[in-house]
């Protein structure tokens, strides 16, 4: 009979072995570094809002052998980049390139700060224009406010 401690030890191993790690070799090391930084920066098309890195899906496991094949033929990270995207569009990159095309995703934050800002000085420039100067009471005024609060609280008229 197992005991507990050989129970947990078996488990513990199992787990290990079902959860399989990725692992990528490479004829130099120093490729290692720029493949985790592209597949952190790629995305995948299928899962959409995950990086190749985090991805399991099979087109996510396809794209990290492209990139690892295209980084053993010596291609630049822009060379990969471009390549990708030409074949999946410029959606497969998290930063999109200054183009033509994808300016106004890169105007819209500007635009919409801008836009907000404008609306805080014009929304302060009303409160300016609109506030009300008290201006002081003349004497008149004052006698006959007195006059219509006695008048009000049931005082008889001295």
């Amino acid at each position: 009979m197992i005991n507990k401690l050989g129970l947990f030890l078996l488990l513990f191993i199992s787990c290990d072995l079902i959860a399989g790690v990725d692992v990528v070799d490479f004829s130099d090391e120093s490729l290692r570094p720029r493949y985790q930084q592209l597949i952190q920066e790629l995305r995948c098309p299928k899962c959409q809002n995950q990086n190749l890195a985090d991805s399991n899906s099979p087109i996510s496991v396809d794209l990290r052998n492209q990139v690892q094949r295209l980084l053993e033929e010596g291609k630049t990270n822009d060379q990969i980049k471009t390549y990708l995207s030409s074949r999946y569009s410029d959606f497969i990159l998290y930063r999109p390139q200054v183009k033509q095309n994808t300016w106004a995703l890169w105007a819209a934050p500007i635009v919409l700060l801008l836009v907000g800002l404008l609306i805080l000085v014009r929304i302060f420039q009303r409160q300016k224009t609109t506030a009300v100067v008290a201006e002081p009471v003349s004497s008149k005024d004052q006698q006959r406010l007195r006059e219509l609060l006695k008048k009000s609280n049931g005082e008889p008229n001295k």
